[in-house]
């Protein structure tokens, strides 16, 4: 039953790519490029109108395929070096512009969450949603006491149909890694199962609300960022409510120019964020395409980031950020040759790969891109051919790091968008120097020291008593001991004794039986 339900996913899936005028894709399959022929002869190709473009095309299909293949379009609107603009423009409405459900089925749905009427619970409540996104959609709405808020909203059936497409892809995942032969270096069954955690977590609205609130309490007072207040009264599993906000969208560059923000400003604040994030609290937000980034208008001349939808958020283990920071910061400082080493330290390459060697391909891959501008590096191509490179020395992808990857190809791309001649590098070694030196050193030792101070504090009232206890248990041992020393004296006495006799009968034998020899 479950191939039977893939199989008619896959071929829907078919269906939708036709209907949209893109089958072309169909044929571009090794499998049935011999009958690409057929193409022409397909009779709604020939009538086919071509005022749409390729780009509202392939919106068109993410759209109807549905959430997954929505968040899909939605990281790829963020490479604009990788796609014609065009159909970057097409897949960037993708971030808060899918086709909404109708608002009386999301206020019934508020109402059987919240369990009671929207006029209960609102001073005000609209049925017309503001933005609508692959997974939800939100409504503005006003509390009782007059506070603007947003209410999110699960779209109705969305977690049937997400689990339906994580079933699809790990049924693609495993036929890839049977039949691929570089299945072992991508890990795509890996990928796949990172991929589902983080889509189920953003069909839970309250861990969305936990997160928000987390992110709120480390950007606190922040000049960088701004995290609107959730209302955990008010949130319910399907349902967020949240304090509403004002602020230009990222994106929409003519918008921040008429209001005089300084985009140079604002783009090393973009990067600050991120690496303040990912180095500093370990807690990053990990789904930053420029539907969810705001900029407030307040104080132009120092712009200040306003965040929404926290549904994704990233975290490392000690030991992937400290591999991170250090290979970053190598790559930093051109030390290649510590890049490699530290690739076959943490197992991402096989320990028979000469180091001497993949330093070498390292340093062809990355020595262009250092000290230029973003506006005349493409880090899509960069990263294909690192890829390629390190694919001849069979690395695998790491798939706990694909989330940040995304996240830092997020970043980079709303860098070049904002100021194309940033230097990302030189934003980023600072954070990187300065994690190194809390992980090692006085530095290190010093808020080791402090870290553990309140526990220290805590316990110091017990240290009397411990020394006393420690000192009776000291007296104690002592006078076991003594006591054992003497039982051992008094052993050693009565072993000393028994071997006194045994000699003495032993001698008393030997002298009876010489005379006994000599009486014969």
């Amino acid at each position: 039953m479950r191939y039977v339900r893939l199989f008619i996913r896959l071929f829907r899936i078919n269906i939708v790519l036709i209907r949209h005028g893109l089958e072309e894709v169909l044929f571009e399959i090794s499998y049935f490029r011999p009958i690409r022929f057929l193409l022409f002869l397909l009779p709604w190709h020939w009538f086919r109108k071509e005022e749409i473009t390729h780009g509202v095309r392939i919106r068109y299909v993410l759209e109807d395929l549905g959430p997954i293949f929505v968040k899909f379009g939605q990281t790829l609107s963020t490479r604009r070096d990788l796609f014609p603009e065009e159909i970057a423009d097409e897949l960037a409405k993708l971030q808060d512009q899918v086709p909404a459900f109708p608002g009386e089925v999301a206020k019934q749905l508020v109402e059987q969450a919240l369990q009671k009427s929207v006029n209960e619970t609102f001073g005000e409540f609209g049925i017309e949603p503001l933005a609508s996104a692959s997974i939800a959609q939100v409504h503005p709405a006003k509390l009782h006491e007059g506070t603007d808020v947003v209410v999110k909203v699960l779209r109705p059936g969305v977690e049937k149909d997400v689990r339906q497409d994580l079933e699809l892809l790990h049924v693609m995942a495993s036929i890839m890694h049977r039949y691929w032969k570089d299945a072992q270096l991508l890990q795509p069954r890996e990928i796949v199962q990172e991929f589902e955690r983080v889509v189920l977590d953003e069909l839970d609205l309250l861990r969305e609300a936990a997160n928000a609130s987390q992110l709120r309490r480390n950007f606190e007072n922040s000049p960088d960022l701004y995290v609107p207040e959730v209302y955990f009264d008010l949130c319910r599993r399907n349902v967020m409510v949240i304090e509403r906000i004002h602020g230009i969208p990222v994106s929409d560059r003519a918008a921040l120019e008429r209001h005089g923000i300084n985009l140079k400003k604002l783009s090393e604040r973009g990067c600050i964020i991120f690496f303040t994030q990912v180095f500093r609290h370990n807690f990053f937000h990990g789904d930053m395409h420029p539907g969810n980034i705001f900029v407030s208008y307040e104080n132009p001349e120092d712009p200040k980031y306003i965040g929404v939808d926290f549904g994704v958020i990233g975290t490392l283990t000690t030991s992937d950020k400290r591999y991170l920071a250090e290979n970053l910061l190598a790559f930093f400082n051109r030390d290649y040759r510590r890049v490699a080493e530290l690739h076959l330290e943490s197992g991402w390459v096989p320990p028979d790969v000469r180091v001497e060697e993949f330093e070498s391909a390292i340093r062809t891959v990355c020595e262009p891109v250092f000290q230029r501008p973003l506006s005349e590096i493409s880090f899509g191509n960069l990263l294909v051919r690192l890829f390629q490179t390190t694919r001849r020395f069979n690395m695998k992808v790491q798939p706990q790091l694909v989330l940040l990857e995304k996240t830092m190809l997020s970043i980079e791309g709303l860098a070049r968008q904002l100021d194309p001649s940033l230097n990302l590098w030189d934003m980023a070694k600072p954070f990187m120097e300065r994690w190194m030196s809390e992980q090692v050193g006085v530095r290190a030792l010093a808020l080791g020291i402090r870290k553990q101070l309140p526990r220290m504090a805590e316990r110091l009232p017990e240290i009397p008593d411990l020394v006393y206890t420690s000192m009776k248990k000291f007296e104690q041992n002592n006078d076991m001991l003594e006591q054992q020393n003497q039982e051992f004296k008094a052993l050693r006495n009565e072993v000393r004794k028994s071997n006194r006799a045994i000699t003495v009968i032993l001698i008393l034998a030997l002298a009876g039986a010489l005379a006994g020899m000599w009486y014969l």
